[in-house]
């Protein structure tokens, strides 16, 4: 029988599971083959299950018009609702920001602070994080949009690596004001939908020595201070303004280094598409481990790969099909099965994911 991917809200009772359904946690809550009652529908959304796979048993019966991953998370009261808060989190970043660069004011730890609270406070964990800010990917990725992503990266990652509650604090901020330094670029510059002249980029490439000038006056952690100034450095030694090499950047830098590039390929550009995760962390893993700290590095993209688990992508060759498995060896290469063939990407080297649906 034919499988079609629905949102939950148009499941109905009597229709039959096409695919194993679990949670966020990993957690299994519907095997396949089941037949859905009041009760599981009820459970899929207790679960904030967005979509599920069912099979089309009467052909001449058109169920639902079939909708991609996104399109089922963009479609939640859920997302809706943390959408709300990022557009009025952004506009409230960028005031404070303009009003600090313009001599106006000193930085409001606590206010900013409490402005990416408002956010995190709509995410059940780190992974479901993640997954509100991949829905939103279709933004204009500005500045202060950059920004903001990248702090809640920094505070899912402290999380991660078990830090602190202070520290993940400090990592929050460092990561909201990593680029305050780009403020102080001509906008033309910025903003500019061609490829960047050589002149060009060398003024682009002055915005971590502005950021740190901007922040060294401020009463607010070195750490913060460091990451602005270092988080375009690189281990081996290739990065700037002072092409620092490992022992002499931040950790905090070294973290936010990681978290920038990620943000960076995976969101919407002017001048080209956002990259599937897939390809960014096989990116990292082909040139990544001399140019950031393993110790980060390997923590990050694990848990970036776990975080799609059990997510319906496309293959190269136009399958669709279900991660079942991580490869632990092959991050950006798991196990995907594709109705009732099992294909690991990690042999299969001619394959790849090409998007997550």
């Amino acid at each position: 029988m034919e499988a079609v991917r629905i949102r939950t809200d148009q499941a109905e009772a009597g229709m039959k599971v096409a695919s194993d359904v679990y949670t966020s946690n990993n957690q299994l809550i519907i095997p396949k083959d089941t037949e859905l009652d009041e009760r599981m529908i009820t459970r899929l959304r207790f679960y904030n299950i967005y979509g599920l796979l069912i099979y089309r048993n009467k052909p001449q019966v058109k169920l639902v018009e079939e909708v991609s991953y996104i399109e089922m998370l963009r479609s939640t009261p859920e997302f809706k609702k943390f959408n709300r808060t990022y557009v009025e989190t952004i506009r409230n970043v960028e005031d404070n920001f303009n009003s600090v660069l313009n001599g106006q004011d000193e930085f409001d730890i606590d206010n900013l602070l409490a402005e990416t609270d408002r956010i995190l406070q709509e995410g059940r964990n780190g992974a479901h994080i993640l997954e509100m800010l991949h829905g939103i990917r279709n933004y204009d990725d500005m500045t202060y949009v950059h920004s903001l992503n990248v702090s809640l990266i920094c505070n899912v990652f402290g999380g991660w690596l078990k830090y602190s509650a202070e520290d993940i604090r400090i990592l929050t901020l460092a990561g909201l004001l990593h680029d305050i330094g780009k403020m102080l670029i001509p906008r033309e510059i910025i903003t500019k939908a061609d490829a960047l002249t050589q002149e060009e980029f060398k003024i682009i490439k002055t915005h971590s020595i502005k950021g740190y000038q901007a922040l060294k006056d401020q009463t607010i952690d070195i750490r913060v201070k460091y990451a602005a100034l270092m988080h375009h450095e690189r281990c081996d030694g290739s990065g700037y303004p002072n092409g620092f090499v490992s022992e002499q950047i931040d950790d905090f830098a070294k973290i936010i280094a990681i978290a920038d590039v990620y943000d960076a390929m995976t969101s919407n550009r002017r001048y080209r598409n956002a990259i599937c995760p897939f390809d960014v962390v096989e990116e990292f893993e082909r040139d990544g481990f001399l140019k950031y700290d393993p110790r980060f590095l390997i923590m990050f993209l694990e848990r970036i790969v776990q975080s799609y688990l059990h997510n319906i992508v496309r293959l190269s060759d136009g399958r669709e099909g279900e991660v079942i498995m991580i490869n632990k060896l092959s991050l950006a290469r798991p196990v995907v099965r594709c109705g009732s063939t099992y294909v690991d990407l990690s042999k299969e080297r001619k394959l790849s994911i090409k998007e997550i649906i």
